[in-house]
């Protein structure tokens, strides 16, 4: 059991766990090397540095502080969280359990160039199958991804229905080994998708090789789950892509915070590490008020 759990180890999600650690907090940071800031060549506008950096060097730097202060920190990616009395955080390999949970995985753009997806969102296209898998009770389901995040999603659907298909869009799968073989139970179809139709609901997918199949819903889980993802399952309160947190950066449910670009506002690493280390700070005391 861990005080609290911070998913992402970029500069909000380190920021935080330095207060958290230094506070004597058991802190676990899971994250996977996918940060857009490690892209960014050069940095001139974060305060103490004389001249540029690269945004993989300081990503780098904040990494090698937390682990000098005592941070545990796992690269694995996160496919659920739940709540219970506390919470239940699931990786590809791993379940870990914890009183807190920071989400500071950035805000994902998932660039997905299928015709017509947007218009079909809420008529047969989701983004959640815990929220929406109910309504798809025995009708013929397909889930959009090729990583461990699409298996989940299919996994989870099956209390609902057995006609199931995972749709690479014309990606290679790319599996970890612990979900090669749940990935067996469901068709897979590796085609790249042109676009999806229908009438007032999804009815089908369409395929570049001119190909279509019948279809009577889409769960998207494209890609690495983000915590907006997350926030969709958990109910947390979100607005135009963004999670709502209060002054301390906690969202409606208690001891789930957030921070960094996944909030919204003002997209700057300095702001990031600001959130961070107030969210911080806001666990620390949340994690002893609630031992207390």
């Amino acid at each position: 059991m861990y005080d609290v759990i911070i998913i992402g180890k970029g500069p909000a999600g380190i920021s935080a766990s330095l207060y958290t650690i230094r506070a004597n907090l058991k802190t676990l940071i899971i994250g996977m090397n996918e940060s857009a800031l490690a892209k960014t060549e050069k940095i001139e506008n974060y305060y103490g540095f004389s001249e540029p950096i690269s945004g993989q060097y300081l990503l780098k730097q904040g990494v090698e502080q937390a682990l000098r202060l005592g941070g545990e920190i796992v690269e694995d990616e996160v496919i659920e969280i739940k709540k219970d009395e506390n919470f239940l955080v699931t990786t590809a390999k791993r379940q870990f359990s914890a009183k807190a949970v920071l989400m500071a995985t950035g805000q994902k753009q998932k660039k997905i160039n299928i015709k017509n997806l947007k218009e079909f969102e809420g008529n047969g296209v989701s983004y959640c199958s815990t929220c929406d898998g109910f309504f798809y009770n025995d009708l013929k389901v397909g889930v959009l991804g090729y990583k461990d995040y699409a298996v989940h999603e299919a996994l989870e659907l099956l209390a609902y229905t057995k006609d199931i298909t995972i749709f690479t869009n014309g990606f290679a799968p790319e599996f970890s080994k612990e979900f090669q073989n749940e990935a067996k139970k469901f068709n897979m179809n590796k085609k790249p998708v042109v676009s999806i139709e229908g009438k007032d609901f999804l009815q089908r997918i369409v395929f570049n090789d001119g190909d279509q199949k019948n279809i009577d819903g889409l769960f998207v889980a494209y890609e690495s789950a983000s915590s907006i993802d997350f926030a969709r399952k958990l109910g947390v309160l979100t607005q135009d892509g963004s999670i709502l947190v209060n002054s301390d950066m906690q969202t409606n449910i208690d001891g789930l915070f957030a921070a960094g670009d996944c909030t919204g506002g003002f997209k700057q690493i300095a702001t990031a590490v600001g959130q961070g280390a107030l969210a911080g700070r806001k666990i620390i005391e949340f994690v002893r008020n609630t031992a207390s």
